[in-house]
């Protein structure tokens, strides 16, 4: 009786050592990433072409793509640059392909509209989007027009001149057809285009605006 008795305490402390210590908590989620900085990676994808026209036209087209980030906005407003004059405008969903309306207001009716930081003498192009912002979504734009500006886009003796202060991170500007570069002052990429024009791309990494200069001649006789 006595040995029954001892066996069975043996292997009631033996399973009471042998149970395994209680498992650690499982980890934390991670924090869900707040919706600015989608915003603020959204605002690094804008991209903006400049296509240099023909040198004394004082023209150049633009291309540029962008997203709207504010929750709840039917309107998206594209700033037409002072001493500029816009043409040719027109605008897309890059998500559809499809293209929007817009009208071009000025900035009082712009600030009327939703755009609380509008400069009363700058004239915006007012696109109205194909359906509000979703919280933490953004719509995909592609927005094209034509400038006219002798200030940024000129002959300086046998050059042609393009001299603009870029607010978009990311750019490149197409050289007229049958001219090559000859000076740029940011560190740029320079490639050809496949109807042999001269793309010179860059991506400003500073905080502030770039105040980029390309000049370029005519090739040949």
């Amino acid at each position: 009786m006595k040995l029954a008795l001892a066996l069975g305490l043996a292997i009631a402390a033996a399973g009471c050592a042998s149970q395994a210590p209680p498992s650690s908590p499982p980890p934390a989620p991670s924090p869900a990433v707040p919706s600015t900085a989608v915003i603020h990676e959204a605002r690094y994808d804008d991209y903006t072409r400049y296509e240099l026209l023909a040198p004394d036209s004082a023209q150049f087209a633009i291309q540029f793509e962008t997203v709207a980030t504010k929750a709840g906005d039917s309107f998206y407003f594209n700033p037409i640059r002072k001493g500029s004059e816009a043409s040719g405008e027109r605008v897309f969903d890059m998500t559809s392909g499809r293209p929007l309306p817009f009208e071009v207001v000025t900035g009082a009716v712009a600030k009327e509209s939703g755009l609380a930081d509008a400069d009363p003498d700058t004239s915006y192009i007012r696109v109205a989007l194909p359906r509000p912002v979703p919280e933490a979504g953004q719509i995909r734009l592609f927005i094209e027009k034509t400038y006219r500006d002798p200030k940024s886009y000129f002959r300086e003796g046998d050059l042609i001149v393009f001299a603009r202060s870029l607010g978009v991170r990311r750019n490149a500007v197409v050289l007229p057809q049958g001219f090559e570069l000859v000076a740029c002052n940011v560190p740029s990429q320079v490639a050809e285009e496949t109807d042999g024009r001269i793309r010179v791309s860059f991506i400003n990494t500073a905080p502030d605006p770039v105040s980029l200069v390309v000049k370029a001649r005519r090739l040949g006789p």
